[in-house]
């Protein structure tokens, strides 16, 4: 996965936030995050949906049983940065609910068919992450 995410990282940087393959056409970004056991600097590509406020992520791992690492280091330390297109800027995470969440995934996964499939293969609530503005 390191590998995979290190090809995406750097074809994403060299072409002002744009990548081919599985990504092409859809909306990507860096997270920066701190590993919340290592405090090791951390990089993660994640497709996202534009807010007024920020950036929404979804923690989805596919539809696995558990939540992905950059979600436990995001809750863990929120204070974190984003690169998108070509700008960086520093956010806090917050995790969505209720209504704001609701809203927020229904809209994903009929933009993102592959998302409702992953809510499917899985029990748990795939979280919503707010990335505000800082």
């Amino acid at each position: 996965m390191s590998d995979w995410n290190d090809r995406v990282i750097d074809e994403f940087r060299a072409n002002g936030g744009r990548v081919g393959g599985g990504f092409e056409g859809r909306p990507l970004l860096l997270l920066h995050h701190v590993g919340a056991r290592t405090g090791t600097p951390r990089v993660t590509p994640l497709m996202y949906q534009a807010l007024d406020e920020g950036f929404a992520v979804f923690a989805s791992k596919g539809g696995a049983a558990t939540n992905p690492a950059w979600y436990h280091n995001v809750m863990a330390t929120p204070q974190v940065a984003v690169e998108v297109d070509d700008e960086s800027v520093d956010a806090s995470a917050r995790l969505a609910d209720g209504e704001e969440r609701e809203r927020i995934w229904t809209g994903w996964k009929e933009r993102f068919p592959m998302f409702a499939e992953y809510d499917a293969k899985t029990e748990r609530v795939i979280p919503v992450v707010i990335l505000e503005r800082r």
